[in-house]
């Protein structure tokens, strides 16, 4: 098995695919959570300016989402194909959901009509809560395990990835995406609307908070497996005690008026519960319910070590380029929201 720095190939490779999707998580979460709170706020002016928070960076920040989904393709295409198959009725709401959250924000400002503006954007309101849900199920349906049988053919009927615990894991994703947003919202706005927001984040706060501790003690409860690694390796407690300290410290930042550094920690929470997820999970990337003998892991669900070899070196040319240029966007357009010409 060959390695880089005493690391197996398939494991950097699902390191690099989680980086990826927790960056993800970091940008497009807050332009969802952004989304979710858009029927929030009730003048047509705040609502644009809420738009052209977003406006440059929002389709810059589903890049990462198409690229992981390709890393994901070639890195580890048993789980690839397992996973869409599974859950193809949620992942087809999915891109259903990201077509009309796209149209919504391209289409609202082409006409002048009242009738029409409103229209998309409830449109662009319902398909940025629902983008979130379904992330947050297709997560919960990975913890908890899927029906996975011989060949690692999914053999769970069609409607089986609606079930409590991942609708509780996407109602914790919305959360945590609508405080992230509102935290990045209060930082691009000023006068009315930045006291509007800043009222609405304590509430996302606090739907987070609560939603976060119910889930977590179900899974205490009903998934005690998921904890097995951090019992076995007391280190790793770490993990979850750095999440507990930046949830705690995201009010305190925002009761100081620190919002810079408040969405830093909400994108360092956001990170660490990814990271608590990949620990649990390590190294069964989806854990068969129907027989253990069919878990996918990340050995058994990899490409070839010359395959993913060559990937590990696009990756490391490749990753740093898309970093380089999202850092670019973000600093050319960093500030207050102004109203021109060129507006939503």
């Amino acid at each position: 098995m060959e390695t880089f720095l005493g690391v197996d190939y398939a494991t950097l490779w699902f390191l690099v695919i989680g980086g990826l999707f927790t960056g993800y998580a970091i940008l497009d979460g807050f332009d969802l959570g952004a989304g979710a709170w858009h029927l929030f706020l009730n003048t047509e002016k705040d609502r644009r300016i809420a738009l052209n928070a977003i406006g440059p960076v929002w389709d810059g920040n589903e890049v990462w989402l198409v690229i992981a989904g390709g890393a994901l393709f070639a890195g580890f295409p048993v789980v690839y194909a397992t996973v869409f198959s599974a859950m193809y009725v949620p992942f087809m709401l999915f891109l259903t959901s990201l077509i009309f959250r796209a149209i919504s924000i391209e289409f609202r400002s082409k006409e002048p009509m009242r009738w029409w503006r409103q229209s998309w954007d409830v449109a662009y309101s319902l398909s940025s809560v629902l983008l979130a849900l379904l992330l947050g199920i297709v997560l919960g349906n990975v913890l908890q395990g899927m029906p996975i049988g011989e060949n690692f053919e999914y053999v769970g009927n069609w409607l089986e990835f609606l079930n409590p615990y991942a609708f509780m894991v996407g109602v914790c994703t919305l959360g945590l995406f609508m405080m992230h947003g509102a935290i990045y919202l209060i930082m691009k706005t000023e006068g009315r609307l930045f006291l509007h927001l800043s009222a609405l984040v304590q509430k996302a706060i606090i739907f987070f908070i609560v939603s976060f501790v119910i889930t977590s003690v179900y899974t205490l409860i009903y998934f005690p497996h998921l904890s097995d690694r951090f019992k076995e390796s007391p280190a790793l407690f770490a993990v979850p005690l750095a999440a507990f300290l930046s949830i705690a410290n995201i009010p305190r930042l925002i009761t100081k008026k620190k919002y810079g550094l408040s969405f830093v920690f909400s994108s360092i929470t956001v990170s660490m519960l990814l990271i608590m997820v990949a620990i649990e999970l390590y190294p069964a990337i989806i854990m068969s319910t129907f027989d253990a003998a069919y878990t996918i892991t990340v050995h058994n669900g990899s490409a070839s070590e010359k395959t993913l070899g060559i990937m590990l070196l696009m990756a490391a040319i490749g990753a740093p380029l898309v970093a380089f240029y999202t850092g670019f966007v973000y600093k050319t357009f960093r500030g207050k929201v102004q109203m021109d010409e060129n507006s939503y």
